[in-house]
């Protein structure tokens, strides 16, 4: 055991506190002699909330406080929504460990909670209706399954977005389901069926990073990895790896689990939704080609107003 508290760095709005307390709850019943030191950050995508993230320098605005303080070692640990992790990662930070994945799903918020015609999901929506997101998979994966809709800006934390949509600023929004889990928001929305409407890479799993060479908190770490959701997590990183995709690319991912097996489904859009291009692949946990030969499949059946937005 460390002779002083594990310092586990993270931000500090309310689902990223809430996140840090179940990792710092599951590392303490691993290890119960352990002290753990909660460290909160302001990070930059918590300080701007008038502009798509994309436009002022994509995930790494909410990532780059916490690794500049756990390479200067004053963190020793930062824990992560997993989808919120850039694609490339300094080589001095690993992902250590995935935390059990939590549900998955979309959730489709209504400003009117109940439709006369008594539809459900998108087709609830009137024609023409506001959709407020700032994601481009999500903005992009409405507009395709919605055309006649229309996307606006919607940034800040879950609180921040239903305020705005109580308001009147939109007819509806697009929240996870986990992350309203954890924050106690249950019973709110429609969650979207995940084979219907694909999740982000990554969306449901909380990943902890730790210093590459640091053995001694690599190990306590280690301890509370969840094998399924880790693998699962490395196939979805893989793939957007492969794709060479960047923070304005509309892609959406989900794995599952089969006999020894994984199953890889991904779909990319063009941002407007007009296009979208299907695919699907099998191959074992830990194999870092199959991402990569699905990668290759979406991509050589993609039209230009896909491919474009990505380099792989």
């Amino acid at each position: 055991m460390p002779d002083r508290p594990l310092r586990l760095g993270t931000r500090r709005s309310p689902l990223a506190m809430a996140q840090a307390h179940e990792a710092r709850d599951r590392l303490q019943a691993a290890h119960p002699d352990l002290a753990i030191e909660i460290v909160p950050v302001l990070a930059s995508g918590d300080k701007v909330q008038d502009r798509p993230l994309a436009e002022i320098g994509g995930k790494a605005l909410w990532t780059k406080e916490l690794d500049a303080w756990l390479l200067a070692g004053e963190i020793d640990l930062a824990v992560h929504s997993a989808k919120d992790v850039e694609t490339l990662r300094p080589a001095e930070i690993a992902i250590t460990a995935v935390l059990p994945r939590a549900d998955v799903r979309d959730v489709l918020v209504l400003r009117q909670a109940q439709d006369e015609r008594g539809l459900s999901g998108l087709a609830a929506l009137p024609p023409g209706a506001r959709i407020g997101t700032s994601a481009p998979r999500r903005a992009a994966q409405a507009l395709h399954a919605r055309p006649d809709c229309r996307i606006v800006l919607f940034r800040g934390n879950v609180a921040t977005r239903l305020g705005k949509l109580e308001a009147g600023e939109a007819d509806a929004t697009l929240l996870a389901a986990a992350g309203l889990e954890r924050l106690g928001e249950t019973g709110i929305g429609t969650p979207l069926d995940p084979l219907d409407w694909l999740p982000a890479p990554g969306q449901g799993a909380i990943a902890i990073e730790c210093r590459a060479r640091d053995a001694v908190t690599r190990d306590l770490v280690a301890a509370i990895d969840h094998g399924p959701s880790h693998s699962a997590l490395q196939a979805e990183r893989g793939l957007l790896a492969a794709l060479g995709g960047n923070c304005h690319s509309p892609i959406a991912a989900l794995t599952e689990h089969g006999d020894n097996a994984l199953l890889l489904r991904a779909a990319l859009f063009s941002p407007d939704g007009a296009h979208r291009v299907d695919g699907a692949l099998s191959f074992p946990p830990g194999d870092p080609q199959g991402p990569v030969r699905l990668a290759r499949q979406l991509l050589d059946a993609a039209p230009p107003a896909v491919r474009e937005h990505f380099a792989g």
